[in-house]
């Protein structure tokens, strides 16, 4: 099993890049695209200090040939010659079928057009696209180069073809592909993030600390880490982005609580920002 010899990704933000350093690794040639100069920049050096990391770890014994398989540019174009193209933009879904079609309208008739996104319908998205059939979820997780796990999300309308092309290429990648069938929140989202709103919950009625919630957890249940501070490595506005779409759904046991909508509100948006639930003095 072997990855395609070019991947595209839209996004350059934490996953988008953490997507691009998986399939670098792996020997594909990544075009990355963004959408201003300065993203782009930056997404750059988020996928080159991605690579070096690997090499300090050990993962990647030479940074060179990682290195010249990424180009990084402003223009969709450059995804004419990819055989699959994962779109990485934020968690919004008019976001999400803007960038999915103007990615399709130059993608070659045999691509595979995947979104990365964590609740949003497959099915809501394909029905922009012309070739929907080419069209799935690729729902990786944050941080990418250490996840084990990519959620593929099977549309009413994806090609068995394309669902088994996918599950070989994240097999390559060394992740387990587990396929579900497209549904509110799919499988992950939706059960990480009911645990996660229930956590914070119980952090805004005082019922205990957020070390002691996440103890409970990761000691009781053996979780690798407890509900809020996965919350702040994945981010507070995205897990807000997730349970307003599910609240949307699925109804009023995804509400996001009032101290979720606060700090998101103040910019306490977790490990990105230097504090959530935590404070988080790593260089970010």
């Amino acid at each position: 099993m072997t990855v395609p010899q070019t991947v595209g990704v839209l996004g350059g933000g934490r996953m988008g890049a953490g997507i691009a350093h998986a399939f670098l690794l792996d020997g594909a040639r990544v075009q990355l695209v963004e959408r201003d100069s300065p993203s782009a920049d930056a997404a750059r050096e988020r996928v080159l200090a991605s690579i070096t990391t690997s090499v300090k770890r050990g993962d990647l014994a030479d940074a060179t040939a990682a290195t010249a398989s990424l180009t990084v540019g402003l223009d969709v174009a450059a995804f004419a010659d990819a055989r699959l193209v994962v779109e990485a933009v934020p968690e919004d879904r008019g976001l999400k079928i803007d960038a999915l079609t103007r990615i399709e309208a130059v993608l070659a008739a045999d691509g595979v057009l995947a979104s990365n996104t964590s609740s949003i319908s497959i099915d809501a998205l394909a029905a922009s696209l012309t070739r929907p059939e080419r069209f799935l979820g690729l729902h990786f997780f944050n941080p990418v180069p250490a996840s084990r796990l990519v959620e593929l999300v099977v549309g009413a309308r994806t090609d068995d073809a394309v669902v088994v092309d996918a599950r070989d290429w994240i097999a390559a990648l060394g992740k387990t592909p587990v396929v579900v069938r497209d549904s509110p929140g799919f499988a992950s989202s939706r059960l990480g993030v009911m645990l996660g709103l229930e956590a914070i919950r119980m952090l805004e009625e005082g019922v205990a600390e957020a070390a002691d919630i996440d103890a409970a957890m990761e000691l009781g249940y053996r979780h690798p880490m407890g509900p809020l501070r996965t919350t702040d490595v994945v981010g507070l506005d995205v897990r807000l982005g997730i349970a307003e779409e599910l609240a949307r759904e699925l109804g009023a046991r995804f509400e996001p609580p009032a101290l979720l909508r606060r700090l998101v509100a103040e910019g306490k948006l977790g490990r990105k920002s230097g504090e959530g639930f935590y404070v988080w003095n790593e260089e970010r």
